[in-house]
């Protein structure tokens, strides 16, 4: 039986055949009091399911429909038909840290210039591309390296079957090379390590090898098992090798895949295209997906219009291991859903509509918050005491990025200042986009992406502020410079000179001048000063006049002696102690 979590014993009851009495009955004798109306924990669950010889399944609320849909049209016999499997290529993931070239590497196996299209030279979305070498293909995943997309490189790595580790010979391994580790392993997946960038002077491959192997990935040639190949993707030295080590390690895995029956995989990018619609780059990784079939990812749906490879051509089909781009999705489909082949358009729509539904109770998306804020506003909230809310509508160009920023900006929170996504989509900048930020009174965040002229003159009109962006780096530090902006500044006393009062002069028309000792720091003539005697403060405010002899000076150093005058203050007494201080700001970081 399907059960949701957190059931009552008045729903539970009936789905087991039993009354909600049975239940909270059973329950007291285990020694849990509850009502009929409160929700249940799975322990209890699962413990009242064990005892009446039921099984259950527990899914998360709102997931109850969904599930008895999949349990109804979807046959979940997941094992693979070994006679009717055949080998596939093998599916690898280049991973690594930012800028150690894992695009150009593999712009090398595939003779296509990728980097020249990626802007500031870092690798945005997720690329997936077939290649053949010796009669041999393999389908390469390249994920971007900026710790921005651990999200989008974690999901690279479960559709994954070999890893290959990029690591520069010059710069060694970088944490972003410890997060694709980790991910690998998680995966379950093996790793062959590319030490790239050899033709430099400074590279030093011993050097690498070491500190892999102080992480787990001990060389062959050092009596480990973790395959290493060094190549330059700059002069395209040593290609073919690792090719031929991702070959046989692809060929100890035994890498098989049943090629019939309806298609199963996974969304690896999804976006809007104009003049195309909704446009999802898949990986098959089950069966045969064909133009005409009726499909479901996530919420969105639709018929197959078209499949187009990674080189641009139409092609009829997509077999098992094959990355292709789907058109006929009713909406773009989120990065990381898995997309099945329904028997027919109207239970693609209903499963599509059930989870569409999900999503919304669940609310995915949150609501507008009343007392958000613009960015030029927020100051005036933090003056008044409050707690900043920074609302925004975020738009990208692709699914996996919009995931990626949103991660990446949660991150930025603190407590004095939220975020509330208002709103997060994949295409332009829209008037839509545009009415919903003046009604929120948010800012509009686009990646790679732009308004057109009538969302630009209604943003003017509106007064709503549009930042563009098209590297992730600058939005993310533009987005916590202005949060950090928005902070009241913290402010921290110094203390810059110490002074003791050794004797006391009556000054005419001056009053009380103190002759004091520097113990520490240095005085300053119209700094701020503390008046302590015994420790205790006793009076505050600033140094009026300083004198060393008869001579007026700007400051004096400690182990001198020297005559203050204080701004109003007459109770000088011998022992007492001066203390100056300035305050500084902090910087926020």
């Amino acid at each position: 039986m399907i059960v949701e979590r957190g059931s009552t014993p008045r729903e539970l009851g009936p789905k087991l055949n039993r009354s909600a009495g049975d239940v909270i009955r059973f329950l007291f004798l285990q020694g849990e009091v509850v009502s009929a109306t409160q929700s249940l924990s799975d322990e209890m669950i699962e413990l009242f399911a064990a005892e009446i010889g039921a099984q259950v399944r527990l899914v998360d609320p709102g997931e109850e429909d969904e599930a008895e849909l999949q349990a109804r049209y979807f046959d979940e016999e997941e094992e693979e038909d070994e006679e009717g499997s055949e080998p596939r290529p093998p599916v690898v993931t280049v991973m690594g840290h930012v800028d150690h070239g894992k695009t150009l590497l593999l712009d090398r196996i595939r003779s296509a210039n990728v980097v020249a299209g990626e802007a500031g030279g870092i690798t945005q979305h997720i690329g997936a591309y077939q290649v053949e070498s010796r009669g041999q293909r393999f389908t390469f995943i390249d994920t971007p390296g900026h710790a921005a997309f651990t999200a989008m490189r974690a999901r690279g790595a479960r559709v994954t079957d070999i890893v290959i580790l990029v690591v520069a010979a010059d710069d060694g391994v970088m944490p972003q090379t410890i997060e694709a580790i980790d991910h690998a392993r998680a995966a379950g997946v093996p790793i062959v390590v590319a030490v790239n960038k050899i033709d430099r002077p400074d590279a030093d491959v011993n050097r690498v090898l070491q500190q892999l192997s102080e992480h787990g990935l001990l060389p062959e040639a050092w009596g480990g098992d973790t395959v290493t190949c060094e190549v330059s993707a700059l002069e395209g030295t040593g290609i073919e090798e690792l090719l031929e080590h991702v070959a046989l390690v692809a060929e100890v895995e035994e890498l098989r895949a049943v090629p019939d029956g309806p298609a199963r995989g996974t969304v690896l990018e999804a976006n809007l295209e104009v003049g195309r619609g909704p446009v999802a780059t898949v990986i098959v990784q089950r069966g045969t997906l064909r133009i005409g079939d009726t499909v479901v990812a996530g919420a969105a749906w639709g018929k197959v219009k078209a499949l187009v490879d990674d080189h641009g051509a139409q092609v009829k089909e997509a077999s098992p291991s094959t990355p292709v781009q789907v058109l006929g999705f009713s909406e773009p489909p989120s990065a990381g859903d898995e997309f099945r082949v329904t028997a027919d358009l109207s239970t693609a729509r209903t499963i599509g509509e059930a989870r569409e539904r999900r999503y919304r109770v669940a609310g995915h998306a949150p609501a507008p918050t009343a007392q958000g804020a613009k960015l030029e506003d927020i100051f005036e909230q933090i003056q008044r005491g409050e707690t900043s809310t920074l609302n925004l509508i975020v738009k990208a160009d692709v699914q996996g990025t919009l995931e990626a920023i949103t991660d990446s900006l949660r991150k930025l929170e603190r407590d004095d200042v939220k975020l509330s996504f208002v709103h997060r989509g994949v295409g332009g900048i829209t008037e839509n986009d545009v009415q919903l930020a003046a009604a929120a009174n948010g800012t509009i965040i686009g990646f790679n992406v732009r308004p057109d002229r009538r969302a630009r003159e209604m943003a003017e009109e509106r007064d709503v502020e549009i930042r563009t962006y098209d590297i992730i780096y600058k939005l993310l530090e533009d987005i916590e410079a202005a949060m950090v902006g928005m902070l009241a500044p913290e402010i921290e006393e110094v203390v810059t000179g110490e002074a003791e009062v050794r004797e006391v002069f009556r000054v005419p028309r001056i009053g009380p001048v103190a002759g004091c000792y520097v113990r520490d720091g240095v005085i300053t003539r119209g700094s701020k000063v503390r008046f302590l005697r015994d420790g205790v403060v006793i009076w505050k405010g600033t140094v009026s006049s300083l004198r060393r002899f008869k001579d007026d000076v700007r400051e004096v150093a400690a182990g001198f002696e020297c005559g203050v005058g204080l701004s109003d203050y007459q109770d000088l007494k011998e022992g007492d102690v001066i203390e100056t201080y300035e305050e500084r700001e902090i910087p926020r970081t």
